[in-house]
């Protein structure tokens, strides 16, 4: 992974800029609402079934099984689901993890909103967000452990 430290735009008085570029490159995948919904349903009951699926986002979402069924095989076609056939019975499995798709969308944000700069999201999610003092410990626990692991 790249890593590049740039001047920031005196407008915005930002702390200096990293850019991910080559992580940021690999991100090809784009998760739809629609998409989140079913793999959320996935990861906690796969190997499921489009009616399962159904069944469980109806009260939420109220699709029809045609629906559900159109989109997981799209989604299986994209390769965010796999699908084994059991007879007449198809099952769904995730093919992502959560954590790779949490990791797309946080990706796409910092590209479209920050420019693919990390310490503008963080810088903003701190000055923006009402974080507890406990949040606070925690985040700063986490940066000194990843410059541990860094360390060597």
């Amino acid at each position: 992974m790249t890593v590049r430290a740039v001047s920031t735009s005196v407008e915005m008085n930002l702390l200096p800029r990293f850019y991910f570029e080559d992580a940021m490159a690999r991100v090809n995948k784009e998760l739809f609402e629609t998409e989140w919904a079913i793999l959320k349903v996935v990861w906690t009951r796969q190997p499921v079934t489009a009616p399962e699926v159904q069944e469980l986002l109806v009260s939420e979402k109220q699709w029809a099984y045609t629906t559900v069924k159109t989109l997981m095989d799209r989604m299986a076609k994209k390769g965010l689901l796999s699908v084994q056939k059991i007879r007449n019975l198809y099952l769904y499995s995730a093919a992502i993890s959560k954590s790779e798709a949490i990791k797309w969308e946080l990706k796409r944000t910092l590209k479209r909103a920050f420019n693919g700069a990390f310490t503008p999201m963080v810088q903003f999610l701190v000055e923006h967000e009402e974080l507890s003092e406990e949040e606070y410990q925690y985040l700063e626990r986490l940066i000194q452990a990843r410059k541990q692991q860094s360390k060597g």
